[in-house]
């Protein structure tokens, strides 16, 4: 029962991470700064994203739950900390701000923290590790979107 309670409490603040994000970027993506950026070939259509996200946090969440189970320590509390804010701010500097050096930065750190999550509880966490995993494939395309835009704009 209890692990069911951590899946919602990280669902809502994970989900909540998104929303605050969304309104934090104001329509960036609909954007015509964002539009008229020469963006990678790679690019994904806009309903990816929603998507991605989605299953993301929902495995994300499963993962934390587990996580958080198997090990409640400062550490973990405090990695899924710096992601959120990363996470969220990102939003803001890139389609807010149009900072997207800064944002490069920020998804730099971001899937940083991510990959040091994935790695750093790989024998803790076993086969469950397979949660994140969408996370961190999802950082390494988002990325590569956002370099591909500091490079060629």
């Amino acid at each position: 029962m209890k692990l069911l309670k951590n899946i919602i409490i990280f669902l809502v603040i994970n989900f909540g991470a998104l929303a605050i994000g969304s309104w934090l970027m104001n329509n960036g993506p609909q954007t015509e700064w964002y539009t008229s950026l020469n963006q990678a070939p790679w690019t994904p259509p806009g309903w990816v994203f929603g998507v991605a996200w989605t299953t993301i946090m929902v495995c994300f969440s499963i993962y934390m739950a587990y996580l958080y189970k198997l090990l409640p320590t400062t550490k973990v509390i405090t990695l899924f900390a710096v992601q959120f804010v990363l996470n969220v701010i990102w939003n803001y500097i890139f389609f807010n701000q149009h900072l997207v050096g800064v944002g490069f930065t920020v998804i730099l750190l971001l899937t940083f923290i991510i990959a040091t999550i994935t790695l750093s509880f790989l024998k803790d966490m076993n086969a469950k590790t397979l949660l994140i995993l969408p996370y961190l494939i999802w950082l390494c395309i988002a990325t590569s979107l956002n370099g591909y835009i500091l490079l060629n704009n």
